[in-house]
């Protein structure tokens, strides 16, 4: 996980004040955008994941290590020990039946290596993505951070290749290079994608530290659907979890995120200290880090929690079953406007508006609302759908931990109380000083 990243965000926030706005309730967040969607039938049975053996996957680690071990310590950007894990995954997957491709760029006057993995088959137009981290800091051979991810999600590609699994939708892993400079490996890659490609990748799943020794189980938040894949499946095996707040913006979700690209993921938690009420909830020492051998020389094989890593990879698995085996979603009427509007600097809200118009009766129970916002600091926004009726949908609270910019994603309201057709409307506040921005664009797709 980047600390380079995450010593910026310190750095700008100490800049900035608090956001004025209160956040809106969780409760009426999840009610209207955790609705499932409307269905002319029941959905078809999809394929149920394989248990993810944790011995596999610790095989893995047991090769990283030795690979960091016979390299001055480290698998970092630039050394001999990152080309040596990059050559052992390809190698694995390559016997795997996997299409694999090297991707390279610079850094630090050095060349780095992304390596891709497309599984043969499933709807390349509904694309879903895991990835990891490959690279180690300079300071230790990055079993935690991130071997772990990287094994897992390693596993499961063997898995899928073992199962033989033919999915509906097009299964993609990638590995990234010097996620510890800045996720520079991962930004390289989604800025070298087409505007179909990008569009193509229905989600993107990203895996940075699931076997930490005083583990916590953390789920992303960025995307409801993801976000709710993941906390039923844990509830599903008795694991409470909490939202990942503490490497927002840290990891290579990151990239995929700014591009408007759905993005989810686990954490296992880093050198956050582990509270009273955490420990109670998941066992481990309250009052310690998650991970106290963080970017540290003590971070080898031996600071991995078993249970955890179990855990968390068959969690991968899971997602990468259901959502690769599920039903491509079929093509809405789009209604869209690329008109830009101003977003004043701490002022009064403003719209843009959609007149909808063709379409009988309601709006559907997951009507996807695509948002194109330019800003500097998107923590500064506050964002509401507003139907014809005047009802509001919060889409987005202010947060002032929030630093990266822009807003370019879809998110999914249960409108189904709705009237279709009429005149919808975007309204976008900026609640906090110094940043600026524009409503690019936005649409509705029924």
């Amino acid at each position: 996980m980047s600390l380079h990243a995450f010593r910026r965000a310190q750095r700008r926030s100490r800049l900035r004040r608090p956001a004025a706005l209160a956040a809106v309730a969780a409760a009426t967040l999840a009610a209207t955008l955790l609705a499932p969607s409307a269905s002319a039938g029941p959905a078809p049975a999809l394929a149920a994941a394989p248990d993810i053996p944790v011995a596999n996957v610790k095989a893995h680690l047991a090769q990283l290590q030795s690979i960091a071990t016979a390299n001055g310590g480290n698998r970092a950007h630039g050394r001999a020990g990152y080309k040596a894990s990059v050559d052992y995954v390809k190698a694995k997957l390559d016997a795997a039946g996997y299409t694999t491709a090297l991707k390279t760029f610079t850094y630090n006057g050095a060349t780095g290596y992304n390596l891709i993995a497309d599984w043969p088959g499933g709807d390349a137009s509904h694309t879903v993505m895991a990835g990891s981290h490959l690279d180690s800091v300079t300071g230790g051979p990055g079993i935690n951070d991130n071997g772990s991810g990287s094994a897992g999600i390693l596993e499961v590609a063997l898995a899928v290749s073992r199962a033989g699994l033919q999915p509906t939708k097009h299964l993609r892993f990638g590995w990234w290079g010097a996620e510890e400079y800045g996720m520079v490996g991962s930004k390289n890659y989604v800025n070298g994608l087409s505007a179909g490609e990008r569009s193509s990748i229905e989600a993107y799943l990203n895996f940075d530290m699931i076997g930490s020794p005083n583990p916590g189980y953390f789920v992303y938040d960025d995307d409801t659907k993801l976000d709710n894949l993941f906390k039923t499946y844990f509830s599903g095996i008795g694991v409470a979890t909490e939202p990942e707040t503490e490497g927002d913006g840290r990891s290579d979700h990151a990239p995929f995120k700014n591009a408007g690209i759905p993005v989810g993921g686990l954490f296992s938690g880093a050198d956050y200290t582990k509270t009273s009420a955490q420990a109670s909830k998941w066992g481990g020492t309250a009052g310690q880090a998650f991970d106290r051998c963080y970017h540290a020389s003590c971070d080898t094989s031996a600071n991995i929690d078993d249970t955890a890593l179990d855990r968390m990879s068959d969690a991968i698995a899971h997602a990468v079953w259901t959502l690769g085996t599920e039903s491509a979603p079929p093509p809405g009427k789009v209604f869209e406007n690329t008109t830009a509007v101003a977003i004043p600097d701490a002022g009064a809200a403003v719209t843009s508006s959609i007149t909808v118009s063709g379409v009988a009766g309601n709006a559907p129970a997951a009507l996807q609302v695509g948002v194109d916002i330019k800003h500097t600091w998107r923590g500064d926004l506050v964002i509401d759908l507003v139907a014809p009726d005047g009802s509001s949908y919060r889409l987005k609270n202010s947060s002032s931990n929030d630093s990266a910019d822009n807003v370019i994603t879809t998110y999914t309201v249960n409108a189904s109380s709705e009237v279709a057709n009429g005149t919808w409307k975007l309204k976008v506040q900026d609640v906090a000083a110094q940043d600026t921005g524009t409503i690019a664009g936005w649409k509705l797709t029924f």
